[in-house]
């Protein structure tokens, strides 16, 4: 399984907006496109999915843009990841999603062995929030304007 540009951008989109939370203002498009390296076109359309997922909301006006939704320690990899990508599932027969239509499935330890790995991987991406990520980079003593957000 490989988390696609979407899902990495998703989430630096969103780490940016924790970063930035305690400005007086909502953050720009343009800011947020400059600060991450992204192209403010793609991050046009990145942010509506995320503002269409509750995880952030727009301000109208002369002093709108972007906020998270949500506080940090609110916000999982695992929300984002299936927000930007969907649902997470490293076979087609344990999307939850999807079902799985294979008549063997009732009988099946393969599919007992992906379940379980399947599982295991929303947990940990479950246990993440954007909090624990920033939280972690400021005690590696990192800068954050360095990070390369890979998941």
């Amino acid at each position: 399984m490989k988390i696609s540009t979407k899902g990495r951008y998703g989430l630096r989109i969103l780490l940016d907006l924790a970063l930035n939370a305690d400005l007086e203002k909502p953050r720009l498009l343009r800011d947020i496109a400059e600060s991450q390296s992204i192209s403010e076109k793609y991050l046009s359309r990145l942010i509506i999915e995320l503002r269409q997922a509750a995880l952030v909301v727009s301000v109208r006006g002369a002093k709108g843009g972007y906020r998270l939704a949500k506080l940090p320690s609110e916000i999982t990899v695992l929300e984002v990841v299936e927000v930007m990508e969907g649902t997470v599932g490293i076979v087609e027969c344990v999307e939850r999603s999807k079902g799985c239509s294979c008549s063997r499935s009732q009988k099946c330890a393969a599919r007992e062995m992906w379940e379980g790995i399947n599982a295991a991987l929303r947990e940990a991406f479950g246990k993440v929030t954007l909090q624990s990520i920033i939280t972690r980079q400021q005690e590696l003593g990192g800068d954050f304007q360095d990070w390369d957000y890979c998941v």
